[in-house]
């Protein structure tokens, strides 16, 4: 089988699936577009995407931006740690080119790819 392919196992398909990612996630934000991560038992990272009509008008374009979006999380999916991720589009993102969203989402992904910082303790 291919290592990097972009099977079922790796995405979220369920309303349940998207609303367990949607509490107490953590955060990787730009002012393109939001990801938002929470850890899974599965050893292995999944994707989800929403990318609403209010944020991206036309469907070719939430189209685009949903493919360059699993085109860099297929690449990436052996160095992302075992996390359910949900992609959200801002209004912003259907600005951007395609190496520009690229670019973005590596840069999230390596932000969510680090350990959480501790929080500090306030006196």
């Amino acid at each position: 089988m291919n290592k990097l392919a972009y099977p079922r196992e790796l995405r979220l398909l369920t309303p349940e699936h998207f609303s367990a990612v949607f509490q107490q996630p953590h955060r990787a934000g730009s002012p393109h577009l939001t990801i938002l991560a929470r850890n899974n038992p599965l050893g292995h990272p999944r994707l989800g995407q929403a990318v609403p009509k209010k944020q991206i008008k036309l469907a070719v374009d939430r189209n685009r931006f949903k493919r360059v979006v699993r085109e860099s999380f297929r690449l990436r999916q052996h160095q992302l740690p075992a996390k359910d991720f949900v992609v959200i589009a801002k209004k912003s993102a259907n600005n951007l080119s395609n190496q520009a969203l690229r670019d973005e989402l590596d840069k999230l992904w390596q932000r969510l790819s680090r350990p959480p910082r501790k929080k500090r303790s306030s006196r």
